[in-house]
């Protein structure tokens, strides 16, 4: 499968089963593109006179002959090495993928389903998750800490975020149960790798080097500018909370060295132009940062709807292409959705089948029940088990574990397949009622930012090779 676009002056060819990325010129970008429209050639195709033929027929009128034979030596040889009009080695891969064990290495402790703001968009519902509020106790969380403990199996590295609604009004519970978690380390031969997202609300100095200590990432929940924050994150009382939270998380990011921790903002329809919230984050200092589409009901005034999609690629464009020049000027910081590895990246299981929500990763309520994930606490379907008896419902985990580009007809055509692994598999259930489908409207942004990433890839390596 062929990919071509061009962005930002640059002429992109993405072969999406072997991952190869080539920036080509006009001539070059052509004849793949002539190439790619029918059934995509093989070595033996390529080398038939009638492609030579048909090429020369479709393109001498814009470049000369003997440019076009050139041209697809050149496409012979990238096909050759592997790295163009490769074929799909992974569906064969995909009943393995289906047959794995359910080893579970990751829980999110809802350690508090309350909250102390009260966010329009949010799915938890100020923290009751379609439930009621409650504060998870020691005793659970050291239960959910022990299931983790049994079922990652042999893997070592295990991760904990702790969760809300707002985790701080829950922090004596979190620090005992990190606590417990470095005492279990040393017993069982395991490492916890602790996570906290949090409002910034409570956050005071021991809070900040308790965490500077233990967690080894925290998450920061701002949406930008002062007006944008306020509107869709106040207080129950209606005030704001920009002004009180954006000094403390500058202290906090300094403390860490602007390192291992993310703001992470949540754009809507009333900003559509979230780039300057992106570079507002920037502005004040901070080098880590992510802003995540709402995902809402059409019915809902800030969700964002199917006419906005233009609005929202131009902005992705844009804050590209800014990010570019900042990287040039020594200003550069790190934006979630632009990041991507184009030499390494996740493996097979995971370019395949996502975040192993319901298999590896699961969400624990305050009274200890087991979701697939945290989007799905509170749906009765998807309830797993509890963190006394284990899974007692494996079916749910062999439905999430069945999940996979190729069991979504939406996505064996999609170049982004394995960049965004299907998608969210939340998302697609609550806007089509099934896991094995795909959020549209998610789908044409993640296409846009996948886009955006390659080409500042491209740009970035040819900053540094004038340099």
């Amino acid at each position: 499968m062929i990919h071509q676009y061009r962005n930002n002056g640059y002429n992109i060819v993405l072969d999406v089963n072997s991952g190869a990325v080539h920036v080509v010129d006009e001539l070059c970008y052509d004849v793949i593109a002539h190439l790619a429209a029918g059934e995509e050639p093989d070595e033996a195709a390529l080398d038939r006179p009638e492609t030579l033929e048909g090429l020369l027929a479709a393109l001498k009128d814009r470049y000369k002959e003997e440019e076009i034979r050139e041209a697809l030596e050149d496409v012979k040889e990238l096909t050759r090495e592997g790295r163009l009009f490769t074929r799909d080695v992974f569906e064969p891969m995909i009943d393995q993928v289906k047959q794995r064990k359910t080893v579970v290495k990751a829980l999110c402790l809802h350690i508090a389903h309350d909250c102390n703001l009260a966010c329009k968009y949010c799915f938890a519902e100020e923290g009751e998750y379609h439930g009621r509020r409650a504060l998870m106790s020691y005793e659970v969380g050291k239960k959910a800490l022990d299931f983790l403990i049994v079922s990652s199996g042999n893997r070592r590295n295990l991760e904990v975020d702790f969760f809300g609604g707002e985790p701080l009004m829950n922090w004596q519970v979190v620090k005992d149960l990190v606590a417990y978690g470095r005492e279990q380390e040393k017993i069982h031969n395991k490492h916890f790798r602790f996570t906290v997202t949090t409002n910034g609300v409570l956050l005071n100095d021991e809070i900040q080097d308790f965490i500077n200590k233990e967690m080894d990432n925290v998450v920061l929940s701002l949406d930008g500018r002062k007006e944008i924050n306020d509107n869709m994150r106040p207080f129950r009382n209606g005030k704001g909370s920009y002004d009180l939270i954006v000094p403390k998380f500058q202290k906090l990011a300094d403390s860490r060295n602007q390192e291992r921790y993310y703001v992470r903002g949540t754009f809507t329809r009333n900003n559509l132009d979230f780039s300057n919230d992106v570079l507002h984050f920037a502005d004040l200092g901070f080098k880590q940062m992510s802003i995540e589409p709402v995902v809402g009901d059409e019915s809902d005034p800030y969700a964002i709807r199917e006419e906005d999609i233009p609005k929202i690629c131009e902005e992705y464009d844009r804050l590209a292409k800014i990010m570019i020049e900042r990287e040039k000027e020594g200003k550069g910081f790190n934006f979630f959705h632009f990041m991507i590895d184009l030499e390494g990246g996740p493996c097979v299981s995971k370019r395949l089948s996502g975040c192993g929500s319901g298999t590896e990763y699961l969400a624990v309520t305050p009274w200890g029940d087991l979701y697939p994930c945290h989007q799905f606490v509170g749906q009765e379907e998807f309830l797993m088990g509890n963190v006394d008896e284990g899974i007692t419902r494996p079916e749910i985990a062999d439905e999430f574990r069945g999940c996979s580009v190729y069991s979504k007809d939406k996505c064996r055509d999609c170049f982004a397949k394995f960049y965004c692994s299907g998608g969210c598999m939340a998302n697609a259930y609550n806007f089509h009622g099934t896991i094995h489908e795909a959020y549209d409207i998610g789908c044409e942004m993640q296409r846009k930012r996948v886009e955006c990433a390659i080409m500042m890839k491209a740009a970035l390596a040819d900053a540094s090779d004038e340099r």
